[in-house]
């Protein structure tokens, strides 16, 4: 079995999705599919027909989530130390082309949102800097050209 690591904070919000997804989600469309069902004709029903792809997308969505969070390895980014960038790091970076400072924090396929300075282990950006220490400079392939990066910390926890 495929092991999806993570941080607690990310296993935290999947479950928080998964446990939504059962006791609220999942009992509203099955309400909505009863509701246009007593409406008669389902052939022409477009409520019915809603209803009945919003179910499936649920379902789907909570095999998939229950999948990921029995598979899942918390790793716990306070317990890691060190100036090397590693899965959980919190890395802050510079443009060298545009001086434009960011931080991210490199966390698992499946809590990475780029929005909230989550960054997927498995981006170009995250592969780029594993292993690579304070001040050292990365090349990442970027759809407009390769963008230069030169690290400027590197945090745990």
């Amino acid at each position: 079995m495929q092991k999806f690591p993570m941080t607690g904070k990310g296993l935290q919000r999947l479950e928080d999705e998964l446990r939504k997804l059962k006791s609220e989600e999942r009992p509203a469309v099955i309400r909505a599919i009863a509701e246009a069902r007593s409406h008669g004709d389902l052939s022409e029903n477009a409520e019915y027909h809603a209803a009945r792809e919003r179910q499936s997308f649920i379902e789907g969505r909570i095999l998939e989530l229950e999948e990921i969070v029995s598979s899942a390895e918390v790793i716990d980014p306070s317990t890691l130390s060190g100036d090397q960038v590693k899965f959980g790091a919190q890395v802050s970076l510079v443009d060298e082309e545009t001086d434009k400072e960011a931080t991210y924090q490199i966390v698992g396929v499946h809590e990475a949102d780029i929005k909230q300075g989550l960054l997927s282990i498995s981006s170009p950006l995250a592969k780029s800097l594993i292993g690579k220490k304070i001040g050292d400079s990365v090349s990442v392939p970027a759809p407009g050209g390769d963008r230069t990066y030169e690290i400027l910390a590197v945090t745990y926890g």
